[in-house]
C-alpha cells in the first residue's frame, strides 16, 4: 500500500515539474520594456511583438540568463523629451529619470514568502557577445572579485537531491545556523533551470527563506553575499519580500564591508534586477571616503554600477572624471563602451575637454568597437551635444559597413544622435534607411517614432529612400494599441512625417480625435499640448479640405497664451531680436509699422511682421496706432532728403549683395561652408559712400525706390515675415534648415507671407557694427528684392 502511495506521489511530482517547465518556457517569451531605468510593459494584445532577441544584433545567442538581468537601454528625454523642447532646441524628447523601487520593511511574522503573485520571468536580454553590456567584466581577471559571472552557474544538483536538501531544512527548523542556511541555499541554486520553479514553489523553500531572515544579523559578510548569489541563480523576483530584508541588512553592514564586497553586492543586486537606492547611497559614501583605493577595474565597475543606478552624487563626478582621464589610454574597447553607456544612463556631464578625449580614444580603436559600442558612443555624444567631427566623419564609413548586421535599436540610436547633433551625412542616413525595411518588423512604436522624427528633422525626403517612410508609418499603424499608454510616440512620429511633407490622414484623425486629445491633453505626466497644437495647425494649413478633427477654440487659446508667455520671457528679449525690431522701426518710420508676434502660433516662434503696399510703402500692422511717435503716423508727409536708388544702394554696399537663401531650404543639399577669419576692421559692407546725416535721414525716411506712383491702381498688401535665425535652426555647418523650421517656412508661404530671412551668419556680426550699416542691410533685405519667398 505504501509503495503504491509513494509511486503516485512521485508521479504527481513529475507531472507538476513538467507543468512548471512549460510555464517557464512561456515566461521566457515575455519581455520587459526597460527605458532609462523605468520598466515598461508591452501592451498585451494580439499584435504584441515578441520583443527583439537582440537590441543591436540580428544573431542572438542561445545562452539563457536565469538571473533576470535587466541590462537596460535608454529612452527619454530624454526631461521628457523632446515632448517639450529640450535645451537649445536640439531634440524632441529628453530622457526621464529612473523609477526606483521602494522596499518595504517586513518582519518575519508578516512576510509573504510564498509570493503568490509571481512576476513575469524577466527574459528581456541585452544582446550577447559583442552587445553584452557586461562584456567589459571579462577583460581583466581583477573583475572576478567584484562581479558575478552568471555564465559560471553550475547545474550539478538534480531535483531528487534538491528534495533531500529541503528535507534537511525541515529537520533543522529553528535550530538552523547561518552556515546551514547559506549551504542549503547554495546547493539549491545548482539545480537545472527547468526545475527551479518546483523548488521555489515548495513550502519548505519558503520556510528556509524565513529561517534565514530570522538569523540575518548573525550572517558574516561573506555569507550574505553567498546567499544573495544563490537568489540570483534561483531567479528570485525582484519584488520578493525577502530581498527587502537582505537590502536592509546590507545597508547596515556597508560600513564594515570591503570595497570589493560592496561592489560585488551592487553587481548582485543588478543581476536580480532590483533597484536599491539606499544601498547605493551607502556604497557611494564609502567610495567617497576611500577614493584613493580605486584602481582601474574598481573605477570601471563603479561607473557601471552608477550607470545602472541612473544617478551619481555630485561629489563623485569630478573625481571620477579625473581618474577616467588618468586611465583613459589603458581602457580596452569593451571598457570604453561600458563607460560611454554608463555616463549616458547616469546623465553625468563630463567637461567638454574630457568628453573629447574620451571620443578621441574611441576613435583610435574604432575598428575594434562592437556595433553596440558604436551606439553607446553616439548616445554619449547626443547627451553631451559634442560636435566631434573626426568621429562623425568616421561614422560616415563605419555605419554603412555595419548597418546590414545591426538591429532596430542600434540603427535608431545612430540616426537619433545625428538628429540631436543636427548633423546630416547622407552616407549614414541612407545606409540606415536602406537597412530598416529588413528589420522593421521588430520595431516598437517608440523606435519608429524617433526615427521618423530624426529623418524628418534632417530633411531626408521620401524620394531619397522610397521605402523608408512607408515602412515606418506602417509600424505606427500596427502598433496603435501602444499609443494608449505612450501617446507621445504617435505625436512624435506624425511631426516627423509632417517635416517630410507627409500627412497620413488616418493617423492624424486618431491623434486629433476627441478621445485621444482628452486623454493626452489632460495628462499630468506628459506635456503634449504643444505637439497637439502644432499638428492641429498643420492640418488646418496643409489639409484644409480634409475631415480630420480639430482642437477646440478654447484649447488653442490656452496653448497660445502659454507659448506667448514663454516667448515674452525668452525669445522676445534676445539681443538679436530686439536689435532687428529697433532697426526695422527706424527704417520704416515707427512702431506701428512693425509687429513682433507669433504669426503662426502653432509653430511656437516669434517673427517681425511688416506690411507693404504695391508701391513698397509701409502699412501699419500694429493692433493699435502708436501714440508716442506722432511723426510716424504720417509716412508720406515725412518723406524728405535723397531718394534711395539702385546705384546709390550699390555704392553703399560696394555692389556686393547679401547672399540669398534658396527658396526651399528643406530641399537644399547640405554643403559645409569654408569658414574664413574675420579681421577687426573688416565689415560685411565695404561702404563706398560716406553715411552722412542727410543720407542716414533718407534711409530712415524712405520706403520707396521710385517717386512715381500709379494713383489709379488699387493698393494690395504685401505681407512680410522677417525672421531672425540662429545656428540651431540649421543642420550643422550648413545652410539647410532643420525639419521644424522648414515646416514653418512652408506654412508661412501657404499663409500668404513672404519670408525675409536675417540669417545668423549675416545678422549676428552686424550687431557689433554701426547703426548705419544695420540700416543699410535691413533696407537691402526689405526693399531690394532679396526678401523673396522662401
Amino acid at each position: 500500500m505504501s509503495a503504491s502511495v509513494l509511486f503516485h506521489h512521485l508521479a504527481k511530482r513529475r507531472i507538476y515539474a513538467q507543468v512548471q517547465l512549460i510555464s517557464i518556457f512561456r515566461a521566457q517569451h515575455l519581455s520587459a520594456n526597460v527605458e532609462n531605468g523605468e520598466q515598461k510593459k508591452e501592451e498585451k494584445t494580439e499584435r504584441t511583438l515578441v520583443y527583439k532577441p537582440s537590441a543591436y544584433y540580428q544573431k542572438p545567442t542561445a545562452r539563457y540568463c536565469t538571473t533576470g538581468c535587466l541590462e537596460t537601454k535608454e529612452e527619454s528625454s530624454s526631461s521628457p523629451s523632446l515632448n517639450t523642447t529640450f535645451q537649445q532646441q536640439r531634440n524632441l524628447y529628453r530622457i526621464s529619470s529612473s523609477q526606483r523601487l521602494s522596499s518595504t520593511k517586513n518582519t518575519p511574522s508578516n512576510m509573504d514568502y510564498s509570493n503568490p503573485k509571481s512576476n513575469r520571468e524577466r527574459a528581456t536580454k541585452e544582446p550577447q557577445v559583442n552587445g553584452d553590456p557586461r562584456a567589459f567584466q571579462r577583460c581583466r581577471p581583477e573583475y572576478q572579485n567584484m562581479t558575478y559571472d552568471v555564465s559560471q552557474r553550475s547545474s550539478a544538483l538534480d531535483l531528487n537531491k534538491a528534495l533531500l536538501v529541503l528535507e534537511k531544512v525541515t529537520e533543522l527548523k529553528s535550530n538552523m545556523s547561518p552556515s546551514d542556511a547559506t549551504s542549503f541555499l547554495c546547493k539549491l541554486s545548482q539545480i537545472p533551470l527547468e526545475q527551479i520553479a518546483v523548488v521555489r514553489k515548495d513550502t519548505r523553500f519558503n520556510a528556509l527563506l524565513r529561517y534565514s531572515a530570522e538569523i540575518l544579523h548573525n550572517f558574516t559578510s561573506t555569507q550574505l553575499l553567498d546567499a544573495l548569489g544563490s537568489f540570483v541563480n534561483l531567479g528570485l523576483p525582484q519584488s520578493h519580500s525577502i530581498l527587502g530584508l537582505y537590502e536592509t541588512e546590507f545597508c547596515r553592514r556597508a560600513s564594515e564591508m570591503e570595497l570589493h564586497q560592496l561592489l560585488l553586492a551592487a553587481d548582485l543586486w543588478r543581476c536580480l534586477g532590483r533597484s536599491v537606492p539606499r544601498y547605493l547611497d551607502k556604497l557611494f559614501d564609502n567610495v567617497n571616503q576611500n577614493f584613493n583605493q580605486l584602481g582601474l577595474p574598481e573605477l570601471l565597475q563603479l561607473v557601471y554600477v552608477i550607470g545602472e543606478g541612473r544617478r551619481c552624487p555630485d561629489a563623485l563626478v569630478q573625481p571620477i572624471e579625473s581618474l577616467l582621464m588618468r586611465y583613459l589610454n589603458q581602457l580596452k574597447p569593451e571598457e570604453l563602451e561600458a563607460v560611454s553607456l554608463a555616463l549616458f544612463k547616469s546623465q553625468i556631464s563630463l567637461s567638454e575637454r574630457a568628453a573629447r578625449r574620451l571620443v578621441d580614444r574611441a576613435l583610435a580603436v574604432v575598428n575594434d568597437l562592437s556595433d553596440f559600442g558604436i551606439a553607446n558612443l553616439m548616445k554619449l555624444m547626443r547627451f553631451s551635444y559634442l560636435d566631434h567631427l573626426p568621429w562623425l566623419e568616421a561614422m560616415g564609413s563605419e555605419v554603412p559597413r555595419r548597418a546590414p548586421r545591426m538591429e532596430v535599436q542600434g540603427l535608431m540610436h545612430v540616426v537619433l544622435s545625428c538628429s540631436a547633433l543636427h548633423y546630416r551625412d547622407n552616407r549614414i542616413l541612407l545606409a540606415v534607411a536602406e537597412q530598416l525595411p529588413n528589420v522593421v518588423n521588430r520595431c516598437r512604436s517608440k523606435d519608429a517614432a524617433k526615427m521618423l522624427w530624426a529623418f524628418g528633422t534632417l530633411g531626408v525626403l521620401p524620394n531619397q529612400s522610397p521605402k523608408l517612410y512607408p515602412c515606418l508609418t506602417a509600424i505606427l499603424r500596427e502598433r496603435q494599441l501602444e499609443f494608449q499608454r505612450y501617446p507621445e510616440h504617435l505625436l512624435t512620429g506624425l511631426l516627423g512625417l509632417a517635416f517630410a511633407g507627409l500627412f497620413p490622414q488616418d493617423l492624424l484623425s486618431l491623434a486629433l480625435s476627441a478621445e485621444f486629445v482628452n486623454k493626452t491633453y489632460n495628462s499630468k505626466e506628459l506635456e503634449l499640448k504643444k505637439d497637439l497644437f502644432t499638428l492641429d495647425g498643420t492640418v488646418g494649413l496643409e489639409l484644409p479640405e480634409s475631415t480630420i478633427p480639430r482642437l477646440s477654440h478654447a484649447m488653442r487659446e490656452e496653448v497660445t497664451k502659454q507659448l506667448w508667455d514663454f516667448a515674452q520671457s525668452d525669445i522676445c528679449r534676445r539681443p538679436e531680436m530686439l536689435e532687428a525690431e529697433a532697426v526695422l522701426r527706424k527704417l520704416l518710420g515707427g512702431e506701428m509699422f512693425v509687429r513682433k508676434h507669433m504669426i503662426l502660433p502653432h509653430l511656437r516662434s516669434i517673427d517681425l511682421e511688416v506690411h507693404l503696399d504695391q508701391n513698397d510703402q509701409p502699412i501699419p500692422v500694429s493692433p493699435e496706432p502708436c501714440r508716442q511717435n506722432p511723426a510716424s503716423q504720417n509716412w508720406q508727409q515725412t518723406l524728405s532728403g535723397v531718394s534711395i536708388t539702385d546705384n546709390l544702394l550699390a555704392q553703399l554696399i560696394n555692389s556686393q549683395k547679401i547672399p540669398v537663401q534658396p527658396s526651399n531650404m528643406f530641399l537644399q543639399k547640405p554643403v559645409v561652408p569654408t569658414v574664413k577669419p574675420v579681421h577687426v576692421r573688416e565689415s560685411i559692407f565695404s561702404v563706398g559712400a560716406d553715411l552722412t546725416d542727410n543720407l542716414l535721414m533718407a534711409l530712415t525716411k524712405s520706403g520707396k525706390r521710385s517717386s512715381h506712383t500709379d494713383e489709379s491702381s488699387k493698393p494690395s498688401i504685401h505681407r512680410l515675415a522677417v525672421q531672425v535665425t540662429n545656428r540651431n535652426q540649421y543642420c550643422y555647418r550648413t545652410e539647410q534648415l532643420l525639419g521644424f523650421h522648414a515646416l514653418k517656412r512652408r506654412q508661412l508661404v501657404l499663409s500668404g507671407y513672404t519670408v525675409v530671412e536675417l540669417p545668423h551668419w549675416e545678422w549676428f556680426p552686424l550687431l557689433r557694427r554701426s547703426h548705419a550699416e544695420k540700416l543699410a542691410y535691413m533696407h537691402c533685405k526689405i526693399f531690394s528684392g532679396t526678401g523673396s519667398k522662401k
